[in-house]
């Protein structure tokens, strides 16, 4: 368990299932998160059931999905996760998604991905962290900058959201950046 002031982060439960298909059906949860693509929901419980014995098994060298959870009352609020880990090239992508939409705006999802930011420039000692959102998602934009990513690029016109083509953004932060800001 990684733990913050707002937050915790931890191992992920066979439990975590009905908030995690709750959020990935909430229609304003998968706008934000992805933009509305298809692959982050709607989702049967089947599905998700699949899906998510699948993030149980996962490999930690690999990757892994960490429960966000809210500090006091234990209510799991959101996932974070690393995906693509590579220790010869030292770099993982990394994603966060509050569910709970009461908790937007709150510091939550900040805390959150600056928890999972220190295990993997910590623990698992890592040089380079990369992440994506759609330009549309300037909440997401501007947590990202505060952690100190910097904008490493953009693919045009890559993501449809509502029938209109929105630029994917990539970000990136260096070990370095991170231990200057902290």
């Amino acid at each position: 368990m990684i733990e913050g002031k707002l937050v915790r982060l931890r191992a992920l439960r066979a439990e975590d299932l009905d908030a995690q298909l709750r959020w990935r059906n909430d229609p304003e949860v998968a706008h934000w998160a992805t933009g509305g693509h298809p692959g982050f929901g709607p989702v049967t419980r089947a599905a998700m059931e699949r899906f998510h014995e699948g993030r149980l098994r996962e490999d930690p060298r690999d990757g892994a999905t960490f429960t966000v959870e809210e500090l006091g009352g234990g209510r799991p609020v959101g996932m974070a996760d690393y995906r693509g880990l590579d220790p010869f090239a030292g770099r993982a992508t990394v994603g966060i998604t509050i569910g709970e939409r009461d908790l937007w705006g709150t510091g939550h999802g900040g805390e959150a991905l600056s928890l999972l930011l220190d295990h993997l420039f910590g623990a698992c000692r890592l040089h380079r962290v990369e992440l994506e959102t759609w330009s549309g998602n300037e909440r997401a934009q501007r947590a990202f900058r505060r952690l100190g990513f910097t904008e490493e690029g953009r693919r045009r016109a890559a993501v449809l959201v509502g029938g209109e083509w929105h630029d994917e953004v990539l970000f990136g932060l260096l070990r370095e950046e991170w231990e200057a800001a902290r």
